[in-house]
């Protein structure tokens, strides 16, 4: 089965792929390795803000990674012209703005991870760093990067 009819029998759509906010490009490839630059949460509605343990939950917080996790899709396929090209989700790097007393990252940024998985199957399976952040850009909730290895 193919990534896009994957992604329908989810009831996903990706959103465009975003247009970097400052001096950077969205990804880069070196060899068969692609980096996507940080995606910040957004969704239909707008940027998804908040900080985790003052005014969002750890569910918000996890939806919030999850459309983290959809423009990271959005890039990989603007970047490889096909979602089947991704022979591997390699690595993802999570930031969660949180307050000081905030510890549960990990199940925050696992609304991506699981996202992968359940796009990929094993192919999702990555190697995954979760930390807190006083803010982010925009006042955001989560943002992630991602590594994927191109087949």
């Amino acid at each position: 089965m193919s990534i896009d009819a994957r992604l329908t029998e989810l009831g996903l759509t990706l959103p465009d792929a975003p247009a970097p906010a400052a001096n950077y490009v969205p990804h880069v490839q070196s060899g068969n390795l692609l980096f996507a630059s940080g995606q910040i949460s957004a969704g239909p509605d707008g940027l998804i803000r908040g900080r985790l343990g003052e005014d969002m939950d750890v569910a918000a917080g996890a939806a919030a990674a999850r459309a983290c996790g959809l423009a990271l899709l959005a890039q990989a396929r603007a970047a490889a012209g096909s979602l089947d090209r991704i022979a591997r989700v390699v690595k993802l790097t999570g930031f969660v703005a949180s307050t000081p007393e905030f510890t549960d990252q990990p199940e925050v940024i696992n609304g991506c991870s699981d996202l992968m998985v359940e796009v990929f199957g094993d192919r999702g399976r990555h190697a995954r760093a979760a930390v807190s952040a006083a803010a982010l850009p925009r006042g955001v909730a989560v943002e992630i990067e991602a590594i994927f290895e191109l087949g």
